[in-house]
């Protein structure tokens, strides 16, 4: 009879096999695996290499395992995703936290000279809650409100108010984007779907698989999101609000456009790590009618210099 598989083999095995699925990462993901199955830290996992695994480590990485060579997220598998330094549980019904939208989170908190003000933030889509609850985090005055159309979505987002500690100073509502709410915000971030029907089809499949469809598709030009988002908006920003919206690669000029028609223009345009302009602050126009082609042709040449 063979003895159990210590944690140095096991370790190898599942990096074998993640690499021969052509997961990205396997020694990476391997890893966190076999950590989440024992209970075991980095350091344990090195420093107890010869240690035989229990029998019931070795069936959860094994599930484990067979999950991640399907393809399916190992955010969703390990059921937590870190965001702004902040633990953040996660499930099926939400979209894992990327570290694109914290370019939106740096551009909220730069554009905020008294971080102590009593400011209301709404967060449009809230999903996970990872927006308002990062922000919340760093605004210790603030109160939010988080908005999505899933209510089990916004189960794992009081989930994770009540474990950041964040409960207290904020609410979530069931509505169509803005449409069951009243009052107004000084604040508005939203990270709304932006994917294209046909980019869908071409994406890996831990995200066209198994991440929440609806979170991630916006028609076929991957605007139709914005084109409801801003009307509402205009009903629920604050005089001297901003809006804060992360958009898709070579987006910008189209949803500056959309946000003009609704009576918005463009503050700022906040670029990724990459160098993707992944954020828009918006506000509402201070320009006359007979000025806005002079500002479209300004933010159209900013855009040709990001390129």
């Amino acid at each position: 009879m063979r003895g159990a598989p210590t944690i140095a083999q096991a370790l190898a095995t599942a990096r074998a096999a993640l690499a021969d699925a052509g997961i990205d990462q396997p020694a990476l993901d391997a890893r966190l695996l076999l950590a989440d199955a024992t209970g075991l830290s980095r350091a344990q996992l090195i420093g107890w290499g010869e240690r035989p695994l229990a029998a019931v480590e070795a069936q959860r990485l094994h599930a484990a395992l067979q999950r991640r060579l399907a393809r399916e997220p190992l955010a969703y598998i390990l059921g937590r995703k870190e965001f702004w330094s902040l633990d953040f549980a996660v499930d099926r019904h939400v979209l894992i936290p990327r570290p694109d939208s914290e370019t939106l989170v740096e551009a909220v908190l730069a554009s905020v000279a008294d971080r102590h003000r009593p400011l209301r933030i709404l967060d449009l889509g809230t999903g996970s809650g990872c927006l308002l609850l990062a922000l919340l985090s760093e605004l210790p005055a603030a109160r939010g409100v988080g908005v999505d159309c899933s209510v089990q979505a916004l189960q794992l987002a009081r989930q994770n108010a009540e474990r950041l500690g964040l409960a207290a100073r904020t609410g979530f509502v069931s509505s169509d984007w803005g449409s069951a709410l009243a009052g107004r915000f000084d604040l508005i971030v939203a990270n709304p779907p932006y994917v294209t029907e046909a980019d869908w089809q071409q994406l890996m499949p831990e995200i066209n698989r198994y991440e929440p469809r609806a979170a991630l598709v916006a028609g076929s030009d991957g605007l139709s999101a914005y084109r409801r988002i801003l009307p509402h908006v205009r009903r629920l920003l604050s005089d001297t609000g901003a809006i804060f919206l992360e958009i898709g690669t070579e987006q910008a000029e189209a949803v500056i456009d959309i946000a003009a028609s609704a009576g918005f223009e463009c503050a700022d345009i906040r670029d990724d790590l990459v160098g993707f302009a992944r954020c828009l602050r918006l506000r509402f126009s201070r320009r006359p009618i007979g000025q806005q082609t002079a500002w479209k042709q300004s933010v159209s040449c900013l855009m040709s210099r990001k390129r």
